[in-house]
């Protein structure tokens, strides 16, 4: 996995995925495939991809905060987060550079350490404040052209766990993800 780096990104952004230490996330187009169903009365239901679910899982474990950062309000994506031991979490942030502030505003990161995954406009003034920037493979075109990295996958099919994959990579900690579920399981 790691050697898959050489051939998918340059030496520059490898480098800057070596100092993540934040991955923040839009939700909705991201996390989600952007669809919303509605049942009956306020019933609002989103479908998650286990695989990012794995992938924060991992961030976490291997020393990578995951954030959500995102402009509609839902206590789905309040259970989804605290599902995944995600605490920093800003929604109904329209405005997502004043919740970027809010969320680095305890000084434990600066912008040269966060990563940022959106895919729509509005996502765009945290695309270029962030060290490092991706979208999923259907995001606007606007987006596609402005960030560093475009998934090969769409949003909520797996973009997040490709780039929690890349940095987690870059960051030389796939040894430990081996070591640990698959040298481990073996012994």
């Amino acid at each position: 996995m790691d050697d898959e780096l050489d051939t998918r990104l340059d030496a520059g952004l490898r480098e800057r995925l070596r100092r993540v230490r934040l991955l923040l996330l839009d939700v909705d187009g991201v996390l989600t495939d952007g669809g919303l169903f509605y049942g009956s009365g306020d019933a609002e239901m989103k479908r998650f991809d286990v695989k990012d679910g794995a992938g924060m899982f991992l961030a976490g474990k291997f020393g990578l905060e995951v954030g959500l950062l995102t402009g509609k309000s839902s206590s789905i994506v309040a259970k989804r987060a605290q599902e995944l031991g995600i605490t920093r979490v800003v929604q109904g942030a329209l405005d997502k550079v004043p919740a970027l502030e809010t969320i680095l505003g305890d000084g434990r990161y600066s912008l040269s350490e966060m990563a940022y995954i959106g895919d729509d406009v509005l996502d765009l003034a945290v695309i270029r404040r962030a060290a490092f920037s991706a979208c999923p493979a259907d995001a606007h075109p606007l987006v596609r052209e402005r960030v560093d990295y475009v998934c090969e996958h769409r949003g909520g099919s797996g973009a997040v766990r490709e780039v929690i994959d890349l940095i987690l990579a870059a960051q030389g900690k796939w040894r430990l993800v081996l070591e640990q579920y698959w040298e481990d399981a073996h012994a």
